[in-house]
């Protein structure tokens, strides 16, 4: 059988081959379909808004193995990233023994974070009082040590939190520890030698479900993004494959149609399609021509939402070559264009969630991923 495309067929056999894709794809161009769902879900429109409704998110998300950030980015000992994940500062480091790592990002004298940004250090020195800690969280030293009688290092390290290594992808759960079968269905996207290149960071004024929900269809492409994303794609022509709790949406290019006089067992998707895989809840792993983004939508507030991507390039063959100046053209264009309007219109319609124009927003057969999206939430959170 096939390989996925950008993932291990082998782990994650419950999706389509790249042979089975580009058939669906083939009949739903033939016959102007495209996949649908079953259920019409009517989600209340205080959740986008509710401060309540938002610290429950909030909790949930502290308890699950939710994506920090692609192994790419730490790729040798003392590599670290700092940044807030639901709400808690964190340092994810990669120890001197090759194994990832996560605390939380604050000093045990007086809780002054000890790191920011990324980048590759030996210890984490405190920059308020100086106290150092080892890539394995321990406390190494004291400036004045004899000012604090009684102090124990070895139980005033920084408090680490679950984290494990899967697929290419760097899980971090903040409450409890992470149990293998929580992430079974998690596919392998990322190989050893794919090159991590850029990282970003950006705030909207917008829930973080309603951006993404932005990513989760492609119903809106010819409508929304008429001059960016429509004139490379198909209108409402999409393959929705749930797994667990999460989905893979594919959004084919029209350039697919060149396949058509390649052989069935020939034909190769590099390049053909966009694979949007929704990694419950708050996570999007999007496999484009030539670049992986990994996003990850950060709650601040139920109208505010930082988006933190990570960006690495796919890996180049003698069949579909790479460089990294096209991967970060393809970068720019997904960010300067359709993702921009994406992003504005999460905007938009958070504007309108607060007055009384609608009790719930409606989602649809055309919007199954979304669907699943809510009926996960709803189950998780009850």
């Amino acid at each position: 059988m096939d390989k996925p495309s950008g993932v291990d067929a082998a782990q994650d056999s419950q999706l389509m081959s790249d042979h089975q894709t580009i058939e669906r794809i083939f009949d739903h161009i033939d016959n102007g379909t495209t996949d649908l769902g079953d259920t019409v879900w009517r989600e209340p429109v205080e959740h986008y808004h509710s401060q309540v409704r938002f610290d429950a998110e909030m909790t949930l998300l502290r308890q699950l193995p939710i994506p920090f950030c692609p192994s790419a980015a730490l790729p040798k000992k003392g590599s670290y990233v700092a940044r807030s994940a639901a709400g808690t500062p964190l340092l994810v480091v990669r120890g001197m023994d090759g194994a990832v790592r996560a605390f939380i990002n604050a000093c045990r004298h007086r809780g002054m974070q000890v790191a920011s940004g990324q980048g590759c250090k030996k210890v984490f020195a405190c920059p308020y009082h100086a106290w150092t800690y080892g890539l394995d969280g321990a406390l190494k030293g004291i400036p004045g040590e004899a000012g604090f009688p009684g102090l124990k290092k070895q139980t005033h390290g920084l408090v680490e939190v679950s984290a494990t290594e899967l697929g290419g992808l760097i899980y971090v759960q903040q409450v409890g520890d992470i149990v293998p079968a929580q992430l079974e269905n998690a596919p392998n996207f990322f190989t050893s030698d794919q090159v991590f290149f850029q990282q970003s960071a950006v705030e909207d004024n917008t829930n973080w479900k309603l951006i993404t929900e932005t990513l989760l269809e492609g119903y809106h492409i010819k409508s929304l993004h008429a001059q960016t994303f429509y004139p490379f794609g198909f209108d409402n022509i999409n393959l929705v494959e749930l797994f667990g709790a999460n989905a893979r949406i594919i959004f084919p290019f029209k350039r697919i149609e060149k396949l058509r006089s390649v052989a069935p067992r020939e034909r190769k998707i590099d390049g053909m399609v966009t694979s949007v895989y929704h990694l419950f809840p708050n996570v999007s792993v999007a496999l484009l021509s030539k670049h992986t983004s990994v996003t990850i939508m950060e709650p601040l507030s139920p109208s505010r939402t930082r988006l933190v991507s990570y960006f690495v390039m796919n890996p180049s063959t003698d069949e579909y070559p790479i460089t990294l100046e096209a991967a970060k053209r393809d970068v720019e264009f997904v960010n300067n264009s359709g993702q921009e309007e994406d992003r504005a219109t999460a905007c938009a319609i958070q504007e309108t969630v607060n007055t009384s124009a609608n009790s719930h927003l409606t989602f649809g057969y055309f919007e199954k991923a979304i669907v699943h999206f809510h009926q996960q939430l709803a189950h998780h959170l009850n």
